[in-house]
């Protein structure tokens, strides 16, 4: 008979909350039942294109192993039939929990789907609710978690600087935290350190910059880049932040229109998600323009005698306006 992953019940929804952070909790959640099932196939399945013969045959014993983990995206685009399917799993679930298949299941919250959502809770899934880091406490209570899972702390000032800086961004910010954390002994972490990781790190500067021209804020933006080449930061490494954030777009803009599939993508789901939310009034025309603003902005930081700030001010310009002259 196959173990059960821990005292954890097979059968698990995580619902809605930051995006960021429901994705990192159904990966977490996965990981650990890997780590209970270490024999156990683990299967990705998507609630907008499988079937109901599709789930059965994911949660039935096969060749390789008597059991899988399953991990279900996008239930709230689940059709009644798989619904149905995925409800008296649950049920075979509750009765029979050793035994079952693992299945986790992600929900970005709202409520479509909800209604499926609480038909598994009562054949006995259970619902695990994700934070939500809309409100700047909850934010800065991430940051100090953050630090608390490498085992640090961190200033309060500095921990309202890097929410401030990357506050709207949770997996940037996740990440800076940890960067933090491994780079400096310091604890707990002091704003010094702070400033000067984000100064001195043109990534961090670039994202910033390329943000704000995205979201339309050219003189934000322009503004952010100036300094930043005040500061040290090459004009280079401002260019290639811009490009992949075209680039983001562009790949969200393919998987929207069917051209690419999610997998084809390869991005993280939280990065194409919040791609797609600023896919708004961008055209292939618009966007074929500002990657060649920024090809040529690019030529300029490479040949003596050009501009690189001024070529880097009219990109930013016409990214701002989406391309539109």
């Amino acid at each position: 008979m196959a173990r059960s992953a821990g005292s954890r019940p097979p059968f698990r929804i995580v619902f809605g909350g930051d995006s960021y952070l429901n994705e990192r909790q159904v990966r977490d959640l996965c990981h650990e039942a890997e780590r209970a099932r270490p024999d156990a196939e683990t299967i990705e399945l998507d609630a907008a294109s499988c079937d109901p013969y599709a789930f059965d045959k994911a949660v039935s014993p096969s060749l390789l192993a008597d059991t899988a983990i399953v991990r279900v995206n996008n239930l709230a685009s689940a059709d009644e039939r798989l619904g149905d399917a995925m409800v008296a799993y649950a049920r075979q679930c509750a009765a029979d929990p050793a035994g079952s298949s693992i299945v986790i299941c992600q929900h970005e919250g709202g409520n479509k789907g909800k209604r499926l959502v609480d038909q598994l809770v009562r054949a006995g899934a259970v619902r695990e609710e994700v934070a939500d880091l809309r409100k700047p406490e909850a934010k800065l209570n991430f940051v100090y978690q953050c630090f608390e899972r490498d085992g640090r702390r961190v200033d309060p000032l500095a921990a309202q600087q890097l929410v401030s800086v990357l506050g709207e961004k949770t997996g940037e910010l996740a990440a800076m935290c940890h960067q933090l954390a491994f780079d400096f002994d310091d604890d707990p972490m002091p704003i010094e350190r702070v400033n000067q990781y984000l100064t001195a790190n043109p990534q961090v500067t670039g994202f910033m910059v390329a943000d704000r021209a995205v979201e339309g804020r050219t003189a934000e933006a322009i503004i952010a880049m100036r300094s930043a080449v005040e500061q040290g930061t090459d004009p280079i490494a401002l260019i290639g932040a811009l490009a992949m954030k075209l680039r983001a777009l562009a790949k969200a803009s393919a998987v929207r229109s069917g051209v690419i599939s999610k997998a084809e993508a390869n991005m993280n789901p939280w990065v194409l998600r919040n791609a797609e939310r600023q896919l708004g009034g961008w055209t292939s025309q618009g966007m074929g323009r500002c990657i060649r603003t920024l090809a040529w902005a690019d030529e300029q930081s490479k040949t003596n005698g050009g501009d690189p700030v001024y070529a880097l001010e009219r990109a930013i310009e016409l990214i701002a306006q989406k391309g539109r002259q």
